[in-house]
């Protein structure tokens, strides 16, 4: 009724403010004229025009045979429903919508919007007027026992309550035949408590508890970002799931995420708790829950091979796209925080500045298939949006790839062969590097037999000489290269600095 707009009020072409004067018992409404010829269909009636009008019809010289009849509170409003034809008042408006204009043009086509609705879906529109009230679940509305014997009980409790009470004085009212004045003010205010039960505060005076705070309604439940709807029902929290702050692990392999300890042996529990008991370490579930509040050693071998092989999912929000969400190996950690490589922070519009992100354990076999094959973060390099790659090296990453490639002009190029300066593989040369044995920005020769990218390919080799079991050697400025009397690759040395190695 108290909705803006009001369908009551358009289906019947009444004001709001009058059909609110009808519901509340303040004013009468014609249901039908009669042979009264002063009257009109639909007309509102204060108490004292129709006590004239009854003076009138009942006068000994009264020429009206048929009587008007009119009516009171949500039974006449039920009454002018029902009489309602719809299919007909459709077609009336489509013909008075062609030759009107302006405000009453628009005035027209909400109230056809309005009845089309009504008939596509077989509605009838005397069902907008309760006869009945559906009481919501007792587990929606609980009681509550306190320590000191009292209960703390639901708002809506008070109000169904409330309902109630007046229901029960207005059903005992007509049963000892009581004034009608007396009569339609326990109607007003049995309306009055439903009002307050469906949407407390939208009319009227607010009904209030303790402490004078307002009653919470049935819409007040429903509505909002803490309501049934929204909290509730289109989103719920989920067993095997946590959230943390994010930090830097910069020595995390790319589809690898650091797990706080105690966060995993809260998510993989059951699974530790399995394993546990087919070792035969523990007897029963309550032992094994035991041992692993004590956080025994024994407990963290079990879980380290519980999570080998099993994915998770890390989510931020908001995902706005399918890198929203992707899968890795978890990593157990110490502290509180989980770790994320920095090349996937563009994926998630993630920083290390306070971000949180959700963890979530896919427990089925398939889903974690899924999740290895399809979500896994190395295989997600492309941007789903552009094609493009998202996974690009940027701040610190590029300074540090700088540096390690950069050439400084004060160390000198060793000749070929120097035993300092002279390594068998890439990784001989890393290996010294560790060992100190070599500068980060030191030339060296380096055995390396991969294609190499070179400037000097349209060039011929500096110098070329054929040895005397029949192979060719060549020298060019950064390599030097050796080839079969069938010109295959025997071997390939490249000068190169132990930075780039790295």
């Amino acid at each position: 009724l108290k909705g803006i707009p009001s369908y009551v009020a358009i289906l019947l072409d009444i004001p709001l403010r009058d059909v609110e004067q009808i519901v509340y018992f303040n004013c009468y409404v014609v249901l039908d004229v009669g042979d009264h010829k002063d009257l009109k269909y639909k007309q509102l009636l204060t108490e004292d025009e129709w006590l004239e009008i009854e003076d009138e019809v009942y006068a000994e010289d009264s020429t009206i045979e048929n009587e008007p009849v009119v009516g009171i509170g949500a039974e006449a409003l039920k009454q002018l429903l029902e009489d309602l034809d719809l299919n007909q008042i459709a077609e009336e408006l489509r013909e008075e919508i062609t030759n009107s204009k302006g405000q009453k043009r628009a005035k027209l086509i909400k109230r056809i919007r309005v009845i089309d609705n009504f008939l596509a879906t077989n509605a009838k529109p005397e069902w907008m007027v309760l006869d009945a009230i559906p009481v919501i679940p007792p587990d929606l509305r609980p009681m509550v026992q306190l320590d000191g014997g009292r209960f703390a009980t639901s708002d809506l409790n008070d109000l169904y309550r409330r309902v109630i009470n007046r229901n029960n004085r207005l059903a005992r009212l007509q049963e000892i035949l009581a004034p009608e004045i007396i009569v339609r003010n326990e109607k007003r205010m049995l309306q009055e408590a439903v009002d307050a039960l469906i949407d407390n505060g939208r009319r009227g005076r607010t009904v209030v508890g303790a402490n004078n705070r307002a009653l919470k309604s049935l819409s007040d439940i429903i509505e909002g970002k803490q309501g049934r709807f929204r909290q509730n029902l289109l989103g719920k929290r989920v067993d095997y799931s946590g959230r943390s702050v994010i930090v830097v692990g910069p020595k995390l392999k790319m589809h690898q995420c650091g797990l706080p300890k105690e966060m995993a042996i809260e998510l993989f529990q059951p699974f530790v708790i399995h394993r546990l008991i087919r070792q035969n370490i523990v007897n029963n579930i309550k032992a094994a829950k035991k041992l692993i509040q004590k956080g025994d050693d024994e407990v963290m071998q079990v879980l380290q091979e519980v999570i080998e092989g099993h994915p998770i999912l890390l989510n931020r929000a908001p995902t706005l796209h399918r890198l929203g969400i992707q899968a890795f190996e978890p990593k157990l950690v110490g502290g509180r925080a989980i770790q994320l490589h920095p090349l996937v922070c563009p994926a998630f519009n993630a920083d290390f500045d306070g971000d949180q992100m959700a963890v979530h354990v896919p427990l089925a076999l398939e889903a974690q298939t899924e999740a290895r094959m399809l979500m896994l973060a190395s295989n997600n390099i492309l941007s789903p949006a552009t094609g493009e790659p998202i996974v690009t090296p940027s701040q610190d990453m590029v300074l540090g790839s700088y540096y390690l490639t950069a050439l400084q002009p004060n160390f000198k190029k060793p000749n070929f062969g120097d035993n300092q300066k002279t390594y068998a593989s890439l990784e001989d040369v890393i290996f010294a590097f560790e060992d100190k044995r070599v500068g980060l920005h030191e030339w060296v020769w380096v055995r390396f037999n991969g294609e190499v990218d070179d400037d000097e390919e349209a060039n011929k080799p500096k110098e070329s000489k054929e040895l005397e079991d029949g192979s060719r050697l060549e020298t060019w400025n950064f390599r030097r290269d050796r080839f079969d009397s069938q010109n295959n690759l025997i071997s390939r040395f490249i000068l190169t600095t132990v930075g780039r190695v790295v």
